[in-house]
Formats: structure tokens, sequence, C-alpha cells
């Protein structure tokens, strides 16, 4: 078998990496965000129980999905590190949350816990994937050059979120009465098959470069994930810069989460948006989104990853503030041109930080950590702001509580030293 360690990458291996982005963000864009959200909460669970029960049952069962794969990712990463399977684990996750998504077609009104069950199934396998697709970032290119292939995957996936809302159009434009409901839920199929086929490239030209390392005798498969997993755990003192950047991203992309999984329903139950009407709205996101992601990218090589993302949480404190006072459809498009641009922004200079604080060769096992770090942050918005809605009925209130997780996580932040945690992975 040929040592791929010391063959040049190619910009087609790139751009297979920067595709399955492409691929994913269906999921993301019309699973959680804009259709199977809706459809959920406004036909799946409807009459469920008290105003607010719907959207507290989707957000309780967002963060159950997001607890199991945190617990997960660690173990998978250090396993896929040691018997160097990214691609492999990549492809079985990913099978995984395409075949659930496809399944979620089959879900009718009423069906509150095989709607949650298939979107749990689906999600843990779309955020599993996130571990091994982010562990190849080291690998094609080198670290001054990591911001900016990051921000092109971003960019990507942001094209490829307008693609699948394009090709979700047409099913989704009748909206949720009982005439349209067999075609809105065709729509999640065509999601899946749009992953699927997307996806194929990643696959083809995308090469493992990593070589397997040597077997513990008498430890298990399983037993060396825990193990290996343990002994970072016991290191992360010599990476003080990563843990402390690990809190902070935990704590502002809990905020993120929340907006994303959240903000279809809130535009829905508070402006009165339509199906039709969402799709233009994260039809404008998605365009600022990836440019957003694209140009932050570049700008963090510039002035750093750390003060780029500073910039981005000063951003979403004004969003989320303008979105509790919005009163005009025109307001809320204007609202979504910005937070798409800040989304973009901070999703790719996020990635880029995790990538420059580590150590080569463990590459899976770290962003494992990150994969945890980004799953246990999913947890507490999406509970807090359900359970905001099923108290006050109020969605202006649960959005503009999300203001105090990006304050303070900015004040976390500024604690890292982004020289020393570089230096450290070196």
């Amino acid at each position: 078998m040929p040592d791929l360690r010391s063959e040049p990458v190619s910009s087609r291996e790139r751009l297979a990496w920067c595709l399955f982005d492409f691929a994913n963000s269906s999921f993301t864009t019309i699973i959680i965000t804009v259709a199977y959200s809706l459809y959920f909460v406004q036909v799946v669970a409807k009459g469920d129980g008290p105003p607010g029960t719907a959207e507290a049952l989707w957000g309780r069962g967002y963060a159950l999905s997001m607890g199991i794969a945190a617990l997960l990712s660690p173990i998978l990463g250090a396993v896929a590190d040691h018997y160097a399977k990214k691609k492999t684990f990549l492809a079985v996750v990913t099978a995984i949350c395409i075949t659930a998504t496809a399944a979620l077609a089959l879900v009718g009104p009423g069906e509150v816990a095989l709607g949650l069950l298939l979107f749990g199934i689906a999600n843990i396998g779309f955020e599993l994937g996130y571990t091994f697709y982010n562990a190849f970032l080291v690998e094609l290119v080198e670290r001054e050059e990591m911001g900016r292939l990051s921000g092109y995957g971003w960019a990507t996936g942001y094209l490829g979120g307008l693609a699948s809302l394009a090709l979700a159009y047409p099913f989704v434009k009748g909206g949720l009465g009982s005439d349209n409901l067999d075609l809105y839920r065709l729509s999640f199929a065509v999601t899946a098959a749009f992953f699927l086929v997307a996806s194929v490239p990643t696959f083809v030209y995308l090469r493992e470069r990593a070589v397997p390392q040597t077997a513990v005798t008498g430890m298990r498969r399983w037993t060396i994930g825990f193990a290996r997993v343990a002994h970072t755990f016991r290191e992360i003192r010599r990476h003080r810069q990563l843990f402390i950047y690990l809190i902070a991203f935990l704590i502002y992309t809990d905020a993120i989460n929340t907006v994303v999984i959240f903000s279809g329903i809130f535009a829905a139950g508070v402006l009165g948006f339509t199906p039709n009407d969402l799709i233009i709205f994260f039809l404008v996101m998605q365009v600022t989104a990836g440019l957003g992601a694209y140009a932050f990218g570049v700008l963090s090589d510039r002035l750093g990853a750390k003060q780029t993302i500073t910039i981005t949480l000063g951003c979403w404190i004004g969003i989320v503030v303008w979105a509790f006072a919005v009163r005009t459809a025109g307001e809320f498009y204007a609202i979504g041109l910005i937070a798409g641009a800040a989304l973009g922004a901070n999703q790719a200079v996020s990635r880029t930080l995790l990538g420059l604080f580590t150590p080569v060769g463990r590459q899976a096992e770290f962003f494992g950590f990150f994969s945890v770090s980004a799953k246990f942050a999913a947890i507490l918005g999406p509970l807090v702001y359900g359970q905001i809605v099923l108290w006050t009925g109020n969605q202006r209130l649960a959005v503009l509580s999300l203001a105090v997780f990006f304050l303070i996580g900015g004040i976390v932040l500024r604690s890292v030293d982004e020289k020393k945690g570089i230096l450290a992975a070196k």
C-alpha cells in the first residue's frame, strides 16, 4: 500500500473535502432549520399539550440527540486515529444520517415519538460526521493556510444550502395544509438524495493520509478509544489554551445552535412567515453566510482567529437584541442578512482556531473533543429557549436570553492566548 504522507495534496482533493460541506448543508438547511422543524412543531406535535409544548419537545429532542453524539465523538475519534480509518467512519455515519433523513417522509401528524426518534438518529449521524470530516483539515494544508481552506469549506457549504433550498422549494411552497402534506414530506426524502449524491466526490477523491498506530497488547478496539481519550484528559494541562477556548466555544456556540434550530419556528410563530417566506429568507441568509465564511476565513489569517471570532460575537449580540424588538418582515430579512454573515464567519474561524491548537497526529481525537464541546453546547440553549416559551408563551424573551451566552463566551475567549496555544500544538 503506497505511503500517502509524502504525496502532495491536489486541488481536486481539497475541493472534494469542501464538497462534503456542500452535501451535508442540505440536512442543516432543510431538516433542522427550514422544513422539518416547522413540520414537527406545526403538524406532528400540534395540540400535544399547552401552548409552547411543541417548541419544548423540539428543543428537548434536539438536545438529547446532541448529548448522545457528544458522548460518542471523542471515543470514535480516538479509534479512527488509532486505526487510520477517518474516511471509513465518515462513510458509515453519513449513511446512517441519509437513511434516517429519508425515513422522515414517513412521519405523520401526531407521531411525535417516531418523529423525534428518526430525527435524533439522523442528527447523531450528521454530527458524528463532523468529527471525522474536520479532522482532515490539518492534513490538507499548512497551518498558516487553515483559515482560508476552512472558509472555503463553509462557503461551499452555504452554496449547498442554496442548492438544497432550490430543490426543496417545489415541495414546500404549498405550505402545511392537508392537501400539500404528502408533497411537503417528500422534501425530506429529496434532501436525503441530495446529501447522498453530493457527497460522492468526497469519498472518491479524499485520501486517508494517516497510518495505523501500533496496537497495544491486551487492549481491544473500543478499549483503545477510551484509553486514548483518558490520556488526552491527563495531558490537558499541556494544552491550557485549547481547554479555555473549548469552554468559550461551548458557551457561544450554544447560542448559535439555538438560533439555527429555532429561527424558522420564531419567524413563523412571531411574524407569521409561511414555508414559502422561509425559503426566500434562508436563500438570502445562505448567500451572506457563504460570503461571511469566505471573507472572515481570509481575515482570520491576517488578524488572527481569536480576534476575528470576537468580532463575530459582537455582531451576534446586536442580532439577538434586534430580533427581540423586530416588528416587520422587512426588518427580519435585514436581520437575516447580518446573521448569515456572522454565522458563516464564526463557524469557519472557530474550526480554524481548533486546527491551530491541535497537535499533529491526533487530529481526529482533538476534533472529537471539539465535537463534544459543540454538541454539549447544543444542549442547554435549546432547552432554555423551549422552556422560556413553555413558561411565558413569548419567543421574543427566549431569543433575547441568547445575548447572555454570547457575552459570557466572549469574556472567556478574551483569556485565550492564541500564540501560546499554537506553540503548545507544535
